[in-house]
């Protein structure tokens, strides 16, 4: 078949990982062949079995074999007999690093039948744009005295012109095709050199961007507006680590993380683009088959979209929508479907969606 291909390396991870990968993985490949393009999948066997047979996460070369594929579709990675920070420093970061994934992306809806526990809540459309390679999360720094009674760590915060810029422009263009609107995560009166430094990198480049106004938040006061006043905030840019809390609390404030996707992003795609649900591995759960796909398959939506297949990633997002609408959910939403059985329903409205023909405006790309 002639038409568009992208290659995508898969790397499924741990506990309920190849789960939820293979239904993502089953409903791109149910929309493909009439959409046009095809999907060369990658699987990458990384994660806790190779770090336990390898004593690494993943082998050294990994990231030269990942550099010539279009895109990374990532599972949830982590198990319970391996400290969390030898599985993300020995995969996750050096992915975001190495390929330059400066941004990470955090859409958060209120789905259909998804209720968020703040009451009142009936409608919630936010987008957290979280610095993703520098900050608080440096590896400057170290441990003096260990085991002794003066036993210290330093622990330096990493903030360049550089950085700062490209995701304060990125969030900027994000908030000029939406509302307008840019809230800065600060902690300027706190934070005396780092925060005033990100407070006026943000502001020069929101001064550069027409139509767009930003709003410096204090974080303290972030966190309880987005409790109090989810509705009010519609595009958020914050640094590496107020931005992991941020996007966590927002994906809780709608409802559930088991069903939010991210995206860690390169910009001017000279390197690969990493797409993954924001839930863990729940080892608990593993190989029940009751896992919650909804976020690796909304994953997969934000990749496709980045690849430039935006019919099929309009055409999946609306399949989760009817799939919930109709009362399809796995446990953790109050339902009685089956990991396989969301994925199924999920193709099945696919289908029926382009069955039904393309609505007006959307169009289909050509093949290059």
């Amino acid at each position: 078949m002639t038409g568009r291909a992208h290659t995508v390396d898969v790397i499924a991870g741990d506990g309920i990982g190849p789960e939820v990968m293979a239904a993502a993985v089953s409903c791109v490949d149910a929309l493909a062949p009439s959409l046009g393009f095809t999907m060369s999948w990658r699987p990458r066997e990384w994660g806790s079995d190779h770090f336990r047979k390898h004593g690494r996460m993943m082998p050294v070369d990994g990231l030269d074999q990942m550099a010539t594929g279009d895109a990374i579709l990532l599972g949830a990675v982590g198990d319970v007999d391996i400290p969390d920070d030898v599985t993300l420093w020995g995969l996750l970061i050096p992915i975001r690093r190495d390929f330059e994934q400066y941004v990470n992306l955090r859409p958060v809806r209120l789905l259909p039948g998804v209720v968020s526990p703040l009451a009142g809540v009936s409608h919630l459309d936010i987008m957290v744009v979280r610095e993703n390679v520098e900050g608080e999360y440096s590896e400057v720094g170290g441990r003096l005295y260990r085991a002794q009674p003066e036993e210290m760590a330093v622990q330096e915060s990493i903030f360049t012109r550089t950085g700062v810029e490209r995701v304060a422009t990125y969030a900027a263009e994000l908030a000029q095709r939406r509302q307008g609107r840019l809230i800065s995560a600060t902690k300027s009166n706190g934070i005396i050199h780092t925060m005033p430094f990100w407070d006026e990198v943000v502001q020069s480049c929101v001064d550069a961007t027409p139509g767009v106004v930003v709003e410096s938040v204090l974080i303290d006061a972030l966190a309880a507006r987005m409790v109090l006043k989810p509705e009010s905030i519609d595009v958020v840019v914050a640094s590496n680590l107020f931005g992991d809390i941020l996007s966590d609390l927002a994906a809780a404030a709608a409802g559930s993380i088991g069903v939010a996707p991210s995206a860690n992003l390169n910009p001017p795609r000279r390197h690969p683009s990493m797409f993954e649900p924001v839930h863990g591995s729940a080892p608990d759960i593993a190989g029940q088959g009751i896992a919650n796909p909804i976020g690796q398959i909304w994953s997969a939506a934000m990749m496709l979209e980045h690849l430039g297949e935006d019919i099929a990633a309009r055409v999946l997002v609306e399949s989760i929508e009817a799939t919930l609408a109709e009362g399809i959910r796995t446990p953790d939403l109050g339902g009685t479907a089956s990991t396989a059985e969301v994925a199924g329903a999920v193709v099945r409205h696919g289908v029926r969606i382009l069955d039904a023909g393309l609505p007006s405006g959307w169009v289909l790309a050509e093949a290059p």
